[in-house]
Parts: structure tokens; C-alpha cells; sequence
């Protein structure tokens, strides 16, 4: 199946949604906590703030020049990759959790994001080895590695298994800021 530009577009906006958590859209509150479970949450949502901002910051694609959006869709895939891959790196020092069964749902969530890395990786690699003057452009290889994406639609989503984290992500502020949803944009 091959996508047009446009569909890579509206590909690339459910891949902005992505980061949006669907929880509270109450403010973070910012005053220090006490509560070691909201603190290590905090470094957790900190460590995948990488990933985050880059998923949040979608590039302009303009879709009447193949040759610049093929390469800024390799360029973005290239981003992605490297938010991942920084996100996973981070979640792998953010120390020991306070609740039994963190440190284990932690890893789990690192491992992820390195899988998630790498789909980005080949998709860039895809896109800048195709034909520009084909209409897809190679764009099907991003098109693809966004859709990967379904299955990790939310990043703390390997915490489900522990409420106790959860909890603590509602209440840590760099958590909530993850949560915020943005429009990628386009040009025709």
C-alpha cells in the first residue's frame, strides 16, 4: 500500500497525538513533594522528555516539493530515532524505584523505547535511500514506522502493572507536561 504525501501528513498528526496521555488536564503543581514515588515518577517523565518534545515537534511538511519532503521526513525519522534512543538511555539511569516492581517496569520501558528507536532508524535509512521522483517518495517506510506507533500510544504505559507509579505520575509535574497534545503542520 502506498500513501500519498497528504496521508503522510495526517500519519504524521496522529504521531503529534501520540504523546497526549488522555489524563488530567489539571495544572502540575509545583511546589517540591515529599512522596519518593512522585519524585522518581518525575525522573522518569524527565527522562522521556526527549522523546516527548520530538514527537511534539513535527516538521512543516510541504507536500508540492518531493525532494524536501523526503528529505525532512528522513530528517524527522532521524529525530525521532534519536529522541527514543535518548529517552531509553535516560530511563536506564534514573535509579532505583521506591516501589517493588519500578525498576523492572522502568526497564521494560526502556527496552520499548530502544525497539521504537531502531523501527525510526530503518525508516530513515528507507527513506533516504528511495527515489524522490517516485509520488510516494519513500514515504511509505515513515508512513509505516508512524503507524508503529499505535502500540505505544502512551509512553508510561508499561506502568499499567503498577498503580502505585501511576499514581505518582498524576501527581509528578514533568508527567503532565508530556501529556500536552500538538498539530504537526503542513503546506500544499
Amino acid at each position: 500500500m502506498r500513501l500519498s504525501p497528504a496521508a503522510l501528513v495526517t500519519a504524521a498528526a496522529l504521531l503529534a497525538g501520540c504523546t497526549s496521555g488522555g489524563g488530567s488536564t489539571a495544572a502540575p503543581s509545583t511546589r517540591p513533594t515529599a512522596d519518593p514515588a512522585v519524585a522518581y515518577m518525575d525522573k522518569v517523565c524527565a527522562a522521556t522528555s526527549e522523546f516527548a518534545g520530538t514527537a511534539k515537534s513535527p516538521p512543516a511538511l510541504d507536500t508540492t516539493d518531493p525532494v524536501k519532503l523526503k528529505a525532512d521526513m528522513a530528517a524527522y525519522m532521524g529525530q525521532l530515532a534519536d529522541g527514543f534512543g535518548k529517552s531509553a538511555a535516560d530511563l536506564r539511569s534514573v535509579g532505583p524505584a521506591p516501589v517493588a516492581g519500578g525498576d523492572e517496569q522502568v526497564a521494560k520501558m526502556a527496552t520499548t523505547f530502544d525497539e521504537v528507536a531502531k523501527v525510526f532508524t530503518d525508516a530513515k535509512a528507507k527513506v533516504e535511500a528511495a527515489d524522490a521522483a517516485d509520488p510516494s517518495g519513500g514515504l511509505q517506510a515513515a508512513s509505516d514506522a508512524i503507524g508503529k506507533l499505535a502500540e505505544f500510544t502512551v509512553p508510561l504505559k508499561d506502568l499499567e502493572t503498577s498503580p502505585e507509579l501511576l499514581a505518582a505520575a498524576e501527581k509528578a509535574p514533568k508527567c503532565q507536561s508530556i501529556r500536552e497534545p500538538t498539530s504537526p503542520t503542513a503546506t500544499s
